[in-house]
């Protein structure tokens, strides 16, 4: 469940370290997301080996999508899902990923969804 002011991780090489939440996209009345949701986001946190060749910088907004939570979520098979952490995927404005390279495994209802593309870069899906 990520709502404004949530902090969250970057799950990609784009050089931004964490972002924070400003708003839920998908309503008028839309306080809370969860996995595969978009929201808007702004740097919060750059990382330090990469600062000079980043491909954003601190104070940027940008769209995300949720590909980790915490929130522990229930399948139609009745399995749980949930991650150690918060973590999103930084956008350009046409909807692509920013970056070339995802890390770590991903929900596999972002591969189902429209976002194949991040699914394709991810490390794996579960």
């Amino acid at each position: 469940m990520i709502q404004q002011q949530t902090l969250l991780n970057v799950s990609d090489n784009s050089g931004a370290k964490i972002v924070k939440c400003i708003k839920v996209l998908g309503g008028f009345k839309r306080k809370i997301a969860y996995i595969g949701d978009l929201i808007i986001v702004v740097i919060y946190k750059l990382r330090n080996k990469s600062k000079s060749k980043a491909k954003v910088k601190k104070g940027e907004i940008f769209k995300a999508l949720i590909v980790k939570t915490k929130y522990s979520k229930i399948r139609p098979d009745g399995s749980l899902i949930s991650f150690g952490k918060n973590s999103v995927v930084l956008l350009n404005k046409q909807g692509k990923p920013l970056s070339n390279r995802i890390i770590g495994p991903i929900s596999s209802k972002i591969k189902k969804s429209k976002f194949s593309k991040i699914a394709a870069l991810a490390t794996g899906t579960i």
